[in-house]
């Protein structure tokens, strides 16, 4: 029996934003995610096909603006990108290719959320 451990996927990704009423508004009505619950005014949590978007003021040294990237994979980037970028959000970098791969191309887009945070949006054409 091996005792190895493995992680096998991501359940929740926590933001650190400066407003969470004001990021809130950005992820769920600009993004379009479904809020789950809040926990008090500094903690508000929504569901990204099953993966918690925990949204919170900064906690200990995190600081805002200087997370990790979100990816979300979308069917048509140029539309998509386009649409949430008429819904309000900041445009990071239009959407273009990244890589051929031998059975798809990637293609990667960015956009900012009201505190700086990365977003991507990712798609891969077959």
């Amino acid at each position: 029996m091996s005792t190895e451990l493995k992680l096998s996927e991501i359940r929740q990704i926590a933001v650190t934003v400066s407003d969470v009423e004001a990021a809130l508004c950005f992820y769920r009505d600009v993004l379009g995610l479904k809020l789950l619950f809040s926990a008090g005014p500094n903690l508000a949590f929504l569901d990204a096909s099953g993966i918690r978007i925990m949204l919170t003021t900064p906690q200990g040294s995190g600081s805002v603006g200087a997370n990790s990237t979100l990816y979300f994979k979308v069917s048509d980037i140029g539309a998509t990108h386009s649409a949430l970028v008429a819904r309000g959000a900041k445009n990071e970098r239009e959407p273009q290719i990244t890589v051929k791969m031998p059975d798809h191309e990637l293609w990667i887009g960015f956009l900012r959320d009201p505190d700086g945070n990365l977003v991507g949006l990712l798609e891969e054409r077959r």
